[in-house]
């Protein structure tokens, strides 16, 4: 059995894969899972290289199945479940409330919001078997800071209600001594924009421009990944042992700009 496990969800790349490699650097044993296992396999040799310990775990967060199995043989195997971090997600289709369709809407939240349902859901009875633990959704300044991305409502829709699951579930889980936040990060260099489909931008877009770019603490510049993850880094370490239901902004003064 290792000392201490945890579970990065959307751990391929971006924020999760930053997060994952965090993780193993502070001795957590990392379940890296996601859909893609070629992304996964690259995040598992990145933290071996660096002489971490990371497991490889394919499974979609929008499926119970999927996620019960995936969930239940990585704790097997690592004997026990401390940090669970929900970051999986996609930002979907955008576009005016009356061209978005049905499936698009219900993709939307069933990644984003079902998806990090189905993650505490099936990792809760893992964290409180081993005496508790520690959870970080993240979430976006869109939906909780910010509402002027053009036709983003489902997605706004899923980071909001994340927050409101965060508030709701500090108060259930803290008999069991678990914690949970949510970060919210404004705009960072990810490939999330490969999961963007934009429609009729022209139709919901509030003109306005922003000075010198829109992230003020870099001058314009988006964040890194690495950014967000050092920040969930705190969040699930015993420095931050008196924090739980917290949504945290790391967006460079972005949301406030907005």
């Amino acid at each position: 059995m290792v000392d201490k496990a945890a579970i990065v969800t959307g751990a391929g790349s971006g924020i999760g894969r930053a997060t994952a490699l965090q993780l193993a650097a502070k001795g957590y044993h990392v379940g890296v899972l996601g859909r893609t296992k070629s992304e996964l396999d690259e995040t598992c040799a990145a933290i071996l290289k660096a002489g971490g310990d990371a497991t490889t775990v394919v499974a979609d967060v929008s499926d119970h199945a999927e996620m019960h199995q995936a969930v239940s043989d990585f704790v097997a195997s690592a004997g026990r479940l401390d940090v669970v971090v929900a970051n999986a997600g996609i930002n979907g289709v955008w576009a005016p409330i009356d061209d978005l369709q049905p499936e698009e809407w219900n993709k939307t939240i069933g990644i984003n919001l079902t998806g990090t349902y189905l993650t505490i859901h099936n990792c809760v009875p893992h964290l409180k078997a081993s005496g508790g633990g520690s959870i970080v959704v993240v979430s976006s300044i869109n939906g909780t800071r910010t509402f002027t991305t053009p036709g983003a409502t489902a997605y706004t829709a899923t980071k909001a209600a994340q927050v409101a699951m965060v508030k709701q579930l500090a108060l259930e889980l803290a008999r069991h001594h678990i914690r949970i936040n949510a970060v919210c990060p404004g705009e960072i260099e990810t490939s999330i924009d490969a999961n963007t489909n934009l429609r009729y931008e022209e139709e919901t877009a509030i003109p306005v421009v922003w000075p010198d770019g829109q992230v003020p603490i870099t001058g314009g510049s988006p964040g890194r990944s690495e950014d967000v993850a050092s920040v969930i880094g705190f969040l699930v370490s015993d420095e931050a042992r008196h924090v739980t239901g917290s949504p945290i902004w790391v967006d460079g003064g972005q949301g406030l700009l907005r």
